[in-house]
């Protein structure tokens, strides 16, 4: 069903008339040309597609557009501010804990959803929430370096 939405997409209003049924990953990237949200697996299984939706991490392949209705989506670009890394991303460039990066803007996402929830987290915190985010090129070490030190910068 054709619908307008009215949303906040990256701190800004935002409205678009669409099939209310395409998953979300397809509209950021087909309609709103937001491709740092990448498709993985399509299944909701790899984080590849993940999102912040009202500041929690979601799959976007597995979200209706419809369900963003009157809420808030955040995507990696709309992390960084005024032409600045985010914490987020600044960590994993300086502890180079990507090596393809086609993973990192779900990582990144799912990190930051929760240092939100979680501004301190453990090691065992952040593999416990890291877990479903899968990296093929072998970073996790340096990921998880890489979000404790975001985590203690967002603290300070």
């Amino acid at each position: 069903m054709i619908e307008t939405l009215e949303f906040r997409l990256n701190d800004r209003q935002t409205r678009l008339t669409i099939d209310t049924g395409r998953p979300l990953l397809w509209v950021l990237r087909s309609n709103l040309g937001l491709t740092g949200t990448k498709y993985g697996c399509g299944i909701g299984t790899c984080g590849a597609c993940t999102i912040l939706l009202n500041k929690e991490a979601v799959r976007s392949c597995q979200v209706p557009v419809n369900d963003i209705k009157g809420k808030e989506v955040l995507t990696i670009e709309g992390l960084a501010k005024n032409g600045r890394l985010h914490p987020l991303q600044k960590a994993f460039v300086e502890h180079d804990a990507l090596q393809c990066g086609f993973c990192t803007p779900g990582m990144i996402l799912n990190a930051y959803s929760l240092i939100l929830r979680k501004p301190a987290p453990t090691e065992a915190d952040i593999i416990g929430s890291m877990d479903d985010n899968l990296c093929r090129c072998g970073a996790h070490q340096r990921i998880i370096r890489a979000i404790q030190t975001a985590a203690k910068q967002m603290r300070e």
